[in-house]
């Protein structure tokens, strides 16, 4: 079993910079990848970044290319997300999620276009609030 522990988020103003990480144990991380989901209220989750098993692989929703920055970190089991130019649209619950093989090596549209049922990903973090403020 992979357990996956987040930290990071709070709240920053608009134009301001987070950094969300999330932690894994339990077993072999290196063979997982890692996307962030958030949820915002009174809508439904949707994919943020992601980064396949080997790190040379990510991908992005649309509306964060360019601000959001994902990447890991094999030797200390963590993978993290680097927000920058943050926008009120941006407030959410923040969620990483692991998906093994055979998902491990891609990070598909489908995880960002609104389709996507999560059924790869087995393994969730907590969740972590980010909000986006004055």
């Amino acid at each position: 079993q992979l357990q996956l522990v987040q930290s990071g988020g709070g709240l920053v103003q608009p134009g301001g910079s987070l950094r969300l990480s999330c932690a894994a144990s339990g077993t072999t991380f290196d063979n997982y990848a890692i996307t962030w989901f958030r949820q915002a209220p009174g809508k439904g989750r949707e994919g943020v970044a992601c980064i396949n098993y080997s790190g040379d692989r990510v991908n992005y929703a649309e509306s964060v290319k360019g601000r959001f920055t994902i990447s890991r970190d094999d030797a200390k089991n963590t993978v993290y997300l680097q927000m920058d130019s943050l926008k009120p649209e941006d407030t959410a619950v923040y969620y990483c999620a692991a998906a093994g093989p055979p998902l491990h090596a891609t990070c598909p549209r489908a995880y960002f276009d609104g389709t996507y049922q999560f059924t790869g990903h087995n393994f969730w973090g907590q969740g972590t609030q980010v909000t986006v403020s004055t």
